[in-house]
């Protein structure tokens, strides 16, 4: 099938995010470094924005000025413990250099020797004020220890997504527990504070205690300096994933393979071994593995030799070895492919790496944004970063259709999500701080007619900085993906779906509040990432497919168009006809039942057009549209309400 890129993104190479104040320190780390003094800092920025690097000045900051005695950093891998080892700092202006003793560096692969014995006596100690270790090792740790003992510590979460609201979460229990018990500094910091599960990071009321600092994706990459362009791109295959490999897998390019679970309906059922041996295979012919490194060499058909690192290994001395050479390599060519599994996702440093191929559908927006962020670190040399998803389309023979569809529904969604994050944004204006302002606007700003003013502080911190994450919970709902089938009318989705989604996220909001975030919501999601262009004097945005005048953009406009039209654009252009309604099939099979709300909104708009072009002939629930069956169903649905209204007044 076809292989497309949704997004192509140029960036213009600013190197602003790149660039480094008189301290030493890039842009969103100069950011981050202007909250120092607050207790509890929540940062927000793409992989390799630069976090870890973040956490040091912080840190040393808290140390030298802030009365903090010791440090723990904890991450999820041992793998990402790399980005924490002894760094220079201050011969770029900073007033002290990062310095880890190997001792309390619980992560390094080549010394696993009693770590939780080693996270304790950190405490007891007082030769270094330093530690880092995995989530795992802090939870376990814990259970042995007194919550005061992390008095006048600085906690540093990374991934701070792993954590959670949810009383199971043990990792969520021990922040609570220390920010209520003990006077505990903490920095959180995550690529995208959003959880597959649903379950917030945070209950809101500690949240609220977090100074949040976000950095987005298009700071990031537009201020590169070698960076040019993205592409995210997704397959479409029938059959077995490694019969379209060579489809998509181009061996000059440093590539990071994250192959299916097991218990994935993207597995081939040959075990993992096998499917790795089965990649290797295509791209030549196996040659001896190095067990002091634990690299294999393949040789390809034109004579040269490729190194990969198949991190699915189960040996766990051959995987350490492996592990603990990727921790210190420092050359472009020691590894040219890495196949993972769950590994080599969040945090893992190879900034030559161009490629990332992802077989399957991931489970939430934090999964991939975090896969992509393993190929988009700036380097010298390196001009083009691709992220492919190698994605199953259902087949009608197969035993469990509906799960398939879901499956190729919630990649769409991701691909439109990454499409989301990516682009630059624009800043939507009310006409009244226009005027009030007296400013000229500038080159992304946009005047924006009937559009409500944010009242609120809720509001307005929701939009600045949750924005992205408000769109993953509502375009991974249920209802939304069922939605997303090409046949529901716009004004359902604006203003039936959108609302309750929201309100179910905020449940404190009131309904002003909810119009005023939905509003903006909708707005970011068509407009995000498109350009202006000039035609007869008027400034022109095409969205979806229609170019619209932007210096006549109105709330009432942008509620007639489907801000998920792009979702079965994808479908309808890239998939085979009978795939197409394969999907469409399934979708209607799943329907949710229609709502007054929705069918009050398809009463007073599309079905009197469609009246209207009917002769006033009813719409029929057997007619083979969708959308015709849609609007018999309101229009039964408002009959039988005023029937029964009527009823009671007689009553």
């Amino acid at each position: 099938m076809t292989n497309t890129n949704l997004i192509d993104i140029k960036y213009q190479q600013t190197g602003k995010s790149t660039n480094t104040n008189e301290l030493g320190m890039r842009d969103m780390q100069a950011k981050v470094y202007a909250a120092r003094n607050e207790q509890y800092l929540l940062v927000k920025a793409p992989p390799a924005s630069g976090k870890s690097r973040a956490l040091m000045f912080v840190a040393l900051d808290k140390l030298a000025n802030q009365g903090v005695k010791k440090v723990i950093v904890a991450v999820p891998e041992k793998t990402i413990g790399r980005s924490f080892q002894n760094t220079l700092l201050k011969k770029y202006g900073f007033f002290e250099d990062w310095q880890l003793a190997q001792y309390f560096n619980l992560c390094d692969a080549e010394f696993e020797k009693d770590k939780i014995g080693r996270f304790k006596e950190f405490f007891r100690q007082k030769s270094t004020n330093k530690l880092v270790c995995t989530h795992s090792t802090l939870r376990l740790a814990i259970k042995e220890m007194d919550n005061e003992v992390f008095n006048d510590c600085l906690l540093a979460i990374d991934e701070f997504h792993h954590a959670s609201a949810s009383v199971e979460s043990n990792l969520g229990d021990i922040i609570r527990d220390l920010m209520a018990e003990t006077s505990v500094h903490i920095v959180a910091m995550t690529g995208s504070y959003f959880r597959g599960d649903g379950v917030p990071v945070m209950r809101p009321e500690d949240e609220r205690r977090f100074h949040h600092i976000t950095y987005n994706y298009y700071e990031q990459l537009n201020g590169y300096q070698h960076l040019k362009s993205l592409g995210l791109g997704y397959h479409f295959y029938q059959g077995n994933y490694l019969t379209a490999i060579e489809e998509v897998l181009d061996t000059t390019k440093k590539t990071l393979i994250h192959i299916p679970s097991v218990n994935s309906r993207a597995a081939t059922g040959l075990g993992k071994h096998t499917e790795v041996e089965e990649i290797m295979n295509f791209c030549g012919v196996k040659g001896n593995r190095n067990y002091d490194t634990g690299i294999t060499e393949v040789v390809t058909p034109d004579g040269s030799t490729l190194r990969f690192a198949d991190l699915v290994e189960d040996n766990a001395t051959e995987r350490t070895t492996l592990q603990s050479y990727l921790q210190r390599m420092n050359r472009k060519d020691d590894v040219d492919i890495i196949i993972a599994l769950g590994t080599a996702k969040e945090g893992f440093d190879w900034q030559w790496c161009e490629h990332c191929l992802t077989v399957g559908v991931r489970g939430s927006l934090t999964e991939v944004v975090q896969i992509i962020g393993r190929c988009t670190r700036d380097c010298e040399g390196k001009e083009h970063a691709q992220f492919t998803n190698l994605i199953a389309a259902p087949d009608a023979t197969q035993e469990n259709v509906s799960k398939s569809v879901n499956d190729m529904l919630k990649a769409i969604v991701a691909s439109l999500l990454m499409e989301q994050v990516m682009a630059p944004s624009w800043n939507f204006k009310t006409i009244k701080e226009f005027t009030e302002g007296g400013e000229v606007l500038g080159e992304r700003e946009i005047i924006v007619e009937g559009l409500k003013p944010l009242s609120s502080v809720k509001t307005t911190q929701i939009v600045t900085e949750q924005l992205d994450d408000l769109k993953a919970t509502i375009l991974q709902n249920d209802m939304m993906v069922r939605a997303l089938d090409g046949n529901t009318p716009a004004e359902v989705i604006n203003q039936v779906l959108i609302p309750k989604i929201i309100k179910e996220k905020h449940p404190d909001l009131s309904d002003e509040e909810v119009e005023e975030v939905r509003q903006r919501i909708i707005l970011d999601t068509i407009v995000k990432g498109n350009d202006v262009t000039e035609s007869a004097g008027n400034r022109l945005l095409q969205i979806t497919n229609r170019f619209i005048n932007i210096d006549k953009l109105s709330i009432n406009l942008i509620n007639t168009i489907n801000p998920f039209q792009r979702a079965y654009e994808i479908l309808s252009k890239n998939v085979t006809a009978s795939v197409l309604k394969l999907i469409q099939d399934t979708i209607a099979e799943q329907k949710y039942d229609m709502s007054i709300e929705e069918a009050i909104i398809l009463f007073k708009g599309p079905l009197k057009e469609y009246l209207a072009k009917h002769n006033d002939k009813l719409p029929s629930v057997n007619d083979p549209s969708p959308q015709v069956q849609k609007l018999a169903q309101a229009y039964a649905i408002i009959v039988n309400e005023k029937r029964r209204h009527l009823t009671g007044l007689q009553d």
